[in-house]
């Protein structure tokens, strides 16, 4: 009886809310609102192999580097101006410095600190430190625009013998094969850092795993090649080497939808290419689903879960179980298969217990785009728990919508006498670094001392969240979320505040209310029914 209720209410929701729209809308509010599509990536116009600059033996890449920087000759400079280079941000809403250089994170803790192997994913050459090279030659073009995928980056320094074995036995680069085979940024340039992200495949996003490189349409109807094909840039969109979107600072409610005809906006939101009112004016539910734009992001409807397509995502970190051996030697315990078959950790001695999940539903909670983070200088309550980024927004919040997440969480250590976590020193070919000596207070001591940060060597554990946007892996329409799944009594939006949901709040006199106008509008339809019949038996005598 309470689930008729529900579906009556948030019917009677709908066809009220909907009637007052129709009469409101012109005679055209039928018609389809067309948006025009982001195009598909285009081959490039140039035959790189054919280029002279090209046509020569290269010992490393920043020789390729060069080549490069004689024709693209302004593309040094802007590079160097880019968050993929600069690693860190100020935040203006805030006030703080975010980016690698600064902040601390709950999978590895810290890049700063642990260059030598967290540069990896840096477009550089040799930074073995946030003192970044200088020199435009040291720019590395290949990560981005190799399309051999034969191309490949190591750490920048040697880290300790267990963990220089996961990258021995890479094949040389053909340095000159790949030069003359380069072109636009693919799904997998872009993947070759971001779906390994925290340490591993989908570790850290959820909606970032190696699926991405060649996802089926239930996957992502964006990306797939069966879909639109997307590469990311077609809604990353890129001038003068400068990338849309960040979740340092993101657009949460996109007022300026498609912008003028014929330009693509520099911006990344659904509403940039689909408008704001995306869906057809075609019908009741399509007339109603655009007035929750306002309020609700696309990707809480569009995206049902992530960790989809057989990649399952970390979801459960334990740090405090970290540094456990046998026979004084570190080990690995896999003992999670995912969808696709492959084996995951459950426990690794250089960064303690996990737990993963596949086909997850999102945290959703309000979100206007601004994260205000936990610091390293941040001071906290030990007996609670600690956000890495808080999200700011709410129901009162005009700029907010209630978007989806996935939220991590993760025992961190930190300093028990001042309050505030601490930077680790993690890889290193030395006897401080934690994944070499399993050490952590010393390991800690290292890490803050380099970044000249007080330490008192008193090591705790506290739990903590970090909040990741769920944009990636959009589901075909048909697949969306249904407005059951929260307008219920037990549904997605439990822990939204602030806002009436039909189906999952309940009044009383709304109920009754219901109930009553369901009653009059039944014994209506039965009068009226009663009077034909009525009136059809007195034709026939007369």
């Amino acid at each position: 009886m309470e689930r008729c209720l529900q579906y009556l209410q948030v019917s009677l929701l709908i066809t009220c809310f909907s009637g007052m729209m129709v009469f409101a809308t012109d005679a055209q509010s039928s018609e389809t609102h067309t948006i025009e599509k982001t195009a598909n990536p285009i081959n490039t116009t140039a035959n790189h192999s054919q280029f002279k600059a090209l046509q020569q033996k290269f010992n490393s890449g920043p020789e390729v580097t060069k080549a490069c920087l004689s024709c693209h000759n302004q593309a040094g400079k802007q590079i160097q101006k880019n968050i993929h280079w600069t690693w860190s941000y100020h935040n203006k809403k805030t006030g703080q410095l975010l980016g690698k250089e600064h902040l601390i994170n709950n999978f590895c803790s810290n890049a700063r600190g642990n260059e030598g192997m967290c540069a990896q994913c840096h477009i550089s050459y040799g930074a073995k430190n946030f003192k970044l090279p200088k020199k435009q030659s040291q720019i590395d073009c290949l990560v981005c625009h190799d399309t051999t995928g034969s191309y490949y980056r190591l750490p920048p320094t040697k880290g300790s013998p267990a963990c220089s074995i996961l990258f021995a036995g890479k094949k040389p680069i053909q340095w000159e094969h790949v030069a003359q085979n380069v072109g636009l940024p693919r799904r997998s340039n872009c993947g070759s850092c971001h779906f390994n992200g925290g340490g591993g495949d989908n570790v850290k996003h959820g909606d970032l795993s190696s699926i991405m490189a060649n996802p089926t349409k239930d996957v992502d109807i964006h990306m797939s090649p069966d879909g639109q094909n997307f590469a990311c840039t077609a809604c990353h969109v890129t001038k003068n080497h400068q990338w849309s979107g960040s979740r340092y600072q993101g657009l949460a409610r996109d007022l300026k939808g498609t912008g003028k005809p014929g330009f693509r906006r520099v911006a990344t939101s659904c509403e940039s290419c689909h408008g704001l009112e995306p869906h057809p004016k075609d019908s009741i539910k399509h007339l109603t689903l655009n007035t929750h734009v306002k309020r609700v992001a696309c990707q809480a409807c569009h995206i049902p879960s992530f960790a989809r397509g057989g990649v399952a995502t970390r979801t459960f970190w334990d740090w405090r179980t970290a540094g456990r051996t046998k026979k004084g030697l570190g080990f690995m315990e896999e003992n999670y298969t995912q969808g696709n078959g492959k084996k995951r950790e459950t426990y690794w001695s250089i960064k303690g217990n996990f737990k993963n999940g596949e086909n997850i539903v999102p945290y959703y909670a309000w979100y206007n785009g601004v994260n205000t983070y936990t610091t390293v200088d941040t001071h906290f309550d030990p007996t609670k728990p600690v956000d890495i980024n808080h999200l700011e927004g709410s129901a009162n919040d005009a700029a907010s919508r209630i978007w989806p997440f996935k939220r991590m969480v993760t025992w961190l250590q930190y300093d028990k006498k001042y309050n505030n976590l601490v930077y680790t020193h993690l890889w290193g070919n030395d006897d401080e670094s934690f994944w070499g000596n399993f050490k952590l207070k010393k390991a800690i001591a290292r890490g803050m001392k380099d970044a000249n940060k007080p330490f008192s060597g008193e090591v705790g554990f506290i739990k903590t969240y970090s909040y990741w946007p769920t944009t990636h892996m959009v589901a075909p329409k048909e697949k969306a979320v249904a407005c059951m799944e929260c307008h219920a009594t037990d549904g997605r939006l439990n822990e939204i505040k602030g806002i009436y949901i039909a189906g999952h709040h309940h009044f009383t006199w709304l109920d009754k209310t219901a109930w009553l106008v369901i009653a009059l509008t039944g014994s209506g339809i039965l009068l009226h029914m009663l009077i034909r019949l009525f009136a059809a038996v007195r034709r026939k005598k007369s």
